[in-house]
């Protein structure tokens, strides 16, 4: 055991940013100044394994050829499943398998897998046999909002003789058993000298907007953000062309908005290597580079480089008119899924235009609370549908989230009314807080337009997870889960009825693939694929198949004129033959990298033109 209290150190930040990359870096360097040091991941691809090459998995593991360091990849499925059953036992003597079913259902959304992941974090929180212990991943203000929930809560469902107790992370008694345990990890993550937050991020807007609201979220709770790490930078020395000498100034413009945003905040930067990152030599540099105070941003890196470019990169862009125009005088839905930061909100707007400009009537929508898709049209959209003046046929609307959710609690609330006191009334408002209400909620606004009959083509920027699509298709009528969440009987009303067929209809309409098609967007590289192809699969659990596959930011060949950008572009080509491989059933077009942001309506028409036509 050690003398020396625990210091945590979580690192937060988006899919595909480099936060397990730079978890690792600062792992190295903490082991090799002689701090034993563990790092924890609940990430479901694993990639601790990959850049450490070697088996690790669902224990402690000394990491080969350095002394001090262990990691441990935390199974989130067994977890979660894990979560679930201690939450379901108490309940099974208590109601019939049907209702059984709706909770097990409940118990499938976003805020059981964060309680799940976070209930294994904490208990690393109470271990002492290291000095630093990484947490690659955070929690996010909601799971932290979720465990502060107040006691007079629990208190109001437990004195109320019709309250079952149940949340949407568990019952209460279960989260109550752990109350001393959570409150305890919460002092830590308000506690600086304990705990400290560190935001990985990339020098781009979308990066810059999600990292802000994180940040801005988590101070709501106490927890101040200790440290961000500007990741991706192009080294300047590589910035030879002005391909790269424009994407390098660009960059350089949005690392100045980040040091105005998050002044008085510990700031470093990571210049993008010409290779993936793996083992511990290169987590060595990067943490040389992160923490060394001798200043080795520009050193040059001694590794071997690939000094011939390969020749079949070449994506032939396969026809996809199919999939983005309307067939047999059918309506088009076309939605766009990726994690932040991949280009789904350019790609969602590139297509709308180019259905627009072919014809058809258009509506964009989103549902992304920083409503990039006015950033990228370079127009303002509301929270009503708004003619973009600038291109026939096309319109857009953003559905603002927060209202969605405030609409949707009343009106659920208020049918519950007719049936429940106060008290349970209470209750239920508190359980409602929980982002599976908002993507109900959001869903719910998405389909009232989904079955208008005004438009030829909707675009949707951010798609429907598997989760919400399994709570629409639950073989019972929503007043039932009101019913279980009051543990009393109540009626179906006609308006639950009338709701329940919308709802039937909507499915349909999603699994029809001639009517709609389900994109992902990825950028060649490990995490967003694995994403990416995650989210697919549960797709397909509900029924509904990817049809396009969309490959990203692919670094054209001309432009790869030093060898460190020849290297970057060889890595594409081997994740390139990963997209095909793991969407194979999908058709495939790439995307070229531009020099420049991609904003304005007429660079979205000439990339529109050159997507959905060219070879690259």
């Amino acid at each position: 055991m050690n003398n020396m209290e625990t210091k945590f150190i979580f690192f937060s930040g988006k899919g595909g940013v480099g936060k397990t990359s730079m978890s690792c870096s600062t792992g190295v360097h903490y082991a090799d100044i002689g701090k034993r040091t563990l790092i924890v991941t609940t990430d479901p691809a694993a990639n601790l394994s990959d850049v450490f090459e070697q088996e690790i998995g669902h224990k402690i593991t000394k990491i080969n050829g350095i002394e001090n360091l262990f990691a441990m990849e935390i199974d989130s499925e067994k977890a979660t499943e894990e979560y679930k059953e201690r939450s379901l036992a108490p309940m099974r003597e208590l109601f019939d398998d049907e209702m059984i079913k709706i909770a097990e259902e409940q118990l499938s959304g976003p805020c059981t897998e964060e309680m799940a992941s976070f209930d294994k974090f904490i208990d690393f929180m109470e271990e002492d046999d290291f000095d630093i212990i990484i947490f690659d991943t955070a929690p996010t203000g909601h799971t932290i909002r979720l465990l502060e929930l107040p006691v007079d809560w629990s208190s109001h469902i437990e004195e109320s003789s019709k309250g079952s107790g149940q949340t949407c992370m568990g019952p209460v008694a279960l989260i109550q058993e752990s109350k001393e345990k959570y409150d305890d990890a919460i002092r830590k993550l308000r506690d600086t000298t304990k705990t400290e937050f560190t935001f990985v991020m990339q020098p781009e807007q979308t990066s810059l907007d999600e990292t802000l609201r994180s940040c801005n979220e988590l101070k709501e709770l106490g927890i101040e953000t200790g440290k961000i790490i500007i990741n991706g930078l192009i080294p300047k020395e590589e910035a030879v062309n002005p391909f790269f000498k424009s994407r390098y100034e660009m960059q350089q413009k949005y690392l100045q908005k980040i040091q105005d945003e998050f002044k008085g905040v510990s700031m470093s930067t990571m210049e993008l290597f010409h290779t993936e990152l793996k083992g511990i030599e290169i987590f060595r540099t990067c943490g040389e580079k992160l923490y060394d105070k001798s200043n080795r941003e520009n050193e040059n890196f001694d590794f071997a480089t690939d000094d011939k470019i390969y020749d079949d990169l070449i994506i032939d862009n396969e026809n996809v008119d199919e999939l983005i125009y309307p067939q047999n005088g059918k309506r088009k839905n076309i939605f766009f899924s990726g994690k932040g930061g991949v280009g789904k909100t350019s790609m969602a707007c590139i297509t709308a235009i180019r259905t627009a400009s072919k014809g058809y009537k258009t509506l964009l929508m989103t549902t992304d609370p920083a409503a990039h898709i006015g950033n990228v049209l370079e127009k303002p959209v509301y929270h009503e549908i708004t003619e973009i003046h600038e291109v026939e046929n096309l319109y857009a609307v953003k559905i603002d989230q927060k209202k969605a959710a405030e609409e949707y609690k009343k009106s659920v609330l208020q049918g519950a009314r007719e049936h429940f006191d106060e008290s349970t009334l209470q209750a239920m408002e508190e359980e409602m807080n929980s982002p599976c209400t908002e993507e109900m909620a959001a869903f719910q606004k998405f389909m009232q337009y989904a079955i208008m009959e005004e438009f030829d083509v909707i675009v949707f920027d951010t798609a429907p997870t598997g989760h919400t699509l399994r709570l629409l298709e639950l073989p019972m009528d929503w007043s039932k889960q009101i019913q279980f969440k009051a543990g009393e009987s109540a009626e179906i009303s006609e308006a639950d009825k009338t709701e329940r067929e919308k709802f039937n209809k909507v499915i349909e309409i999603l699994k029809d693939k001639e009517i709609t098609t389900f994109a992902f967007v990825m950028y060649p590289e490990k995490t967003p694929i694995m994403e990416s192809y995650r989210a697919s699969k549960e797709l397909e659990t509900v029924g509904i198949k990817t049809q396009l596959a969309i490959a990203n930011l692919i670094i054209p060949k001309e432009e790869a004129v030093t060898p460190f950008f020849v290297n970057r572009r060889n890595m594409q080509r081997k994740y390139l033959n990963e997209i095909r491989e793991r969407f194979v059933d999908s058709k495939l077009i790439g995307v070229e990298m531009y020099d420049k942001e991609i904003k304005g309506i007429t660079m979205l028409k000439k990339i529109a033109d050159k997507v959905f036509g060219d070879k690259i």
